[in-house]
């Protein structure tokens, strides 16, 4: 089984390499003395509000899946209250029976918090609906970045750096009461808008009545979970050390296969062929040896988290390069002038709120003309013309800058009708921005999206919007998607 026993593998053969660090340094836990995260604290969704954030669940929000007959789907979705990209992980229906212990499970869990997690946000759990809301990771996966890159590998140095957080947040957890992770590999390990590792939270979820806890290949499963079907806190070792395999080779190595080579002494065919000349002989055999310590058949001769941790954080490389500059991705701070932008797109990067209104009193309803039709018909009808005379008093006060009428006005004309019109809520949007009320800005420029899904200027104005809340990378984000939707329609 699993390529047999082998428990004092690693110590026939490297009796000294391994480094002893006998003390748990109090330098190695400062990374989470002074953690600032601006997340809030965890809640219960509403199912209609989750449904909202992803288009009802759309297929193009689909992020990732897991298995084919019980899938357990992850969406990506934007909150219409703050704005905020969320992780949503929704189980099958007939997951988590019991609507209580899944809800106490989800409320443990969110109480961590840490930077090195991606962190559980909330949860939903109406009638068979189970639902985890964490936060969204704007860089995709470890496993996309180390077997599936497109220009470039994964540099030794980020390596490492992976390691190190990865057993920073599994210390994190463990020293919060929660030391056991369901199925640990690479596809849990994320990267975040600065390209900093993070290990996903749902793995910290006990194992739902109708799933497993370990969904991977079987080579890759604990021996002793094989045996009895239960997670211990050295089966997470084990997974652990299947995930240095990973980073050290570059490819997915079943661990019965890797230890045979490392039995031959021949662990440099573990190296990732790529990474030749990048790392030195010393470290590769540090690291090696430290996996082999990991996948130990017998579970007591395997390292515990802070063994693993104190024997990592002394290989680390380049310490002062950010991890987007190693991963050589662009800094979510790259100045919006850089992205390709309209002239409302350039006043929105930088909140001109002069030029916004200018341009917006310039379009006028252009991009109305289906419901201006419909409000036509309407008017001939003698059903709208009270409704129509605020929306043109709301229209004279905004030409006149008067924004508290122009407020007031346009408020009655939404909600005097059943048509919206998603010209006057961008107008409305603006005139919030003007009376600094930039969560009401926010709110109309996403409730203009929704009634016209590809409309750029619905963007722009959720960016102005962020910008002001101070949401930065969220902003970038919005506008890099109504720059995208303006390219678009050009080449129409």
């Amino acid at each position: 089984m699993m390529g047999g026993r082998c428990s004092n593998l690693c110590f026939c053969l490297w009796p000294s390499n391994i480094k002893s660090h006998a003390l748990y340094s109090s330098d190695i836990e400062k990374w989470a003395e002074n953690e600032q995260l601006n997340l809030p604290v965890f809640k219960e969704y509403g199912l209609e509000e989750l449904k909202a954030a992803t288009s009802n669940f759309s297929a193009n929000n689909i992020v990732s899946e897991h298995g084919e007959k019980a899938p357990n789907v992850v969406f990506k979705g934007r909150l219409n209250g703050n704005g905020r990209w969320i992780a949503i992980k929704r189980f099958q229906s007939s997951a988590w029976p019991d609507s209580r212990q899944f809800l106490d499970e989800a409320k443990t869990v969110g109480q961590l918090r840490s930077k090195r997690l991606a962190n559980l946000l909330g949860c939903c759990c109406e009638g068979d609906e189970r639902l985890l809301v964490a936060e969204f990771m704007h860089h995709e996966t470890l496993s996309k970045h180390l077997f599936h890159w497109d220009n470039r590998p994964l540099e030794w140095s980020m390596r490492l750096r992976v390691a190190l957080y990865l057993t920073q947040a599994l210390d994190y957890c463990s020293r919060k009461g929660r030391e056991l992770y369901h199925d640990l590999n690479s596809y849990r390990v994320l990267f975040d808008q600065d390209c900093e590792p993070r290990l996903s939270c749902f793995g910290l979820m006990k194992n739902s009545r109708d799933g497993k806890s370990y969904s991977t290949n079987l080579a890759f499963t604990p021996p002793e979970y094989l045996k009895t079907g239960k997670v211990t806190p050295e089966s997470v070792v084990y997974s652990f050390g299947a995930l240095l395999l990973d980073l050290l080779s570059g490819k997915h190595i079943p661990p019965s296969h890797a230890l045979d080579l490392i039995r031959g002494k021949n662990f440099l065919m573990l190296i990732d062929s790529c990474l030749e000349g990048h790392f030195s002989n010393d470290d590769g055999t540090e690291l090696v040896q430290l996996a082999s310590r990991c996948l130990q058949y017998e579970p007591h001769d395997r390292p515990n988290v802070k063994f693993l941790l104190t024997s990592i954080t002394p290989l680390q490389k380049e310490k002062d390069v950010p991890s987007n500059v190693l991963m050589s991705i662009a800094h979510e701070t790259t100045s919006p002038a850089q992205v390709s932008l309209t002239p409302l797109g350039e006043a929105c990067s930088t909140c001109d709120l002069t030029a916004i209104h200018e341009i917006l009193e310039k379009a006028g309803y252009k991009e109305d003309e289906g419901i201006a039709n419909e409000l036509s018909f309407q008017m001939w009808a003698n059903q709208l013309q009270e409704t129509l005379n605020t929306r043109k008093s709301g229209d004279s006060a905004f030409r006149d800058k008067d924004f508290t009428t122009a407020i007031k006005c346009y408020t009655q004309f939404l909600e005097g009708g059943n048509v919206k019109s998603p010209t006057v809520l961008a107008r409305r949007s603006l005139c919030y921005l003007m009376s600094n009320k930039p969560q009401e800005a926010l709110a109309d420029a996403m409730q203009a999206q929704v009634q016209f899904s590809n409309w750029p200027t619905a963007f722009y104005l959720q960016a102005a919007a962020l910008f002001t809340l101070g949401m930065d990378s969220d902003a970038r984000e919005t506008l890099k998607d109504g720059s995208s939707l303006d390219f678009r329609r050009m080449r129409q």
